[in-house]
């Protein structure tokens, strides 16, 4: 579904993402993990649009999308969320679900003021899904408590929620689980694989926690230093020898094991 082939990023003499190639298959949910400075954000970021490539191709299908705006790949179904969620913190959970679909007859005078009956139509229609959304993510308790007042779990789960507000082909989620407690990160674990099974929707998404990445993921794609080290299941990565010594460095991987008598 995505294909980057040969992907370079660079800020000044600094090589972000260094000759990156990846498939990310329709239907999956993949995992991008690495040390931290591994270049798994820039590439998203240059994948969703935000930045323009140093050199490289970007492919969603047989369409190449490189350099595109956010805008135009929103309406071709590809989103990205970010590691720190961007709510509308002064409007309520179901108002900030129902700001996502564009080109609402509401956001043009000329309708409000000759088309109101049309207006009204509309956004009944947003509020119904506004509202199978919320009973989906199970954060009806929330639905009209102001975005700003959720916890950081609450404004992942909203994050989550405003991309089931549009025809979602691909999402990329930015370390989705940062900071959210036990219970509601295994809330937004069974919330992903039932838009994937149920749904249909493609996810890639960085993350560090190995046990929510294994319980979701499969592939999982290993990067260090702007490059992809490995990909296999998460098994696989986890025992792979190249992938614990970008983790722990050769130092700690060659560290002999203790002794049950010893000491630290």
């Amino acid at each position: 579904m995505i294909r980057v082939d040969d992907l370079h990023m660079h800020f000044g003499g600094i090589k972000a993402v260094d000759g990156a190639s990846i498939e990310i298959a329709r239907g999956s949910i993949t995992g991008l993990i690495g040390p931290n400075g591994a270049g798994k954000t820039t590439l998203f970021n240059v994948i969703a649009g935000h930045y323009k490539p140093t050199s490289g191709t970007v492919w969603l299908g047989d369409e190449d999308i490189t350099g595109l705006s956010p805008h135009e790949l929103f309406h071709k179904g590809l989103l990205r969320t970010f590691q720190i969620a961007h709510e509308f913190s002064t409007l309520t959970v179901r108002e900030n679900l129902m700001m996502v679909p564009d080109a609402q007859p509401g956001e043009s005078l000329v309708d409000v003021w000759l088309r109101p009956s049309k207006v009204q139509a509309r956004e009944e229609e947003v509020r119904a899904k506004a509202d199978e959304v919320i009973e989906f993510l199970e954060i009806s308790h929330v639905a009209d408590e102001l975005a700003g007042n959720l916890s950081g779990g609450q404004k992942k789960l909203l994050e989550l929620g405003r991309t089931m507000m549009v025809d979602a082909k691909i999402v990329f989620l930015d370390e989705v689980g940062a900071g959210v407690n036990r219970t509601l990160l295994n809330t937004l674990g069974d919330a992903i694989i039932r838009l994937n099974k149920e749904r249909g929707y493609t996810f890639c998404m960085i993350e560090h926690d190995m046990d929510f990445i294994g319980r979701l993921c499969d592939p999982v794609i290993v990067m260090a230093e702007g490059k992809v080290l490995a990909e296999g299941s998460a098994q696989e990565v986890k025992a792979n020898e190249h992938v614990i010594e970008a983790y722990l460095g050769r130092g700690l991987k060659n560290k002999p094991a203790r002794s049950k008598g010893g000491t630290a």
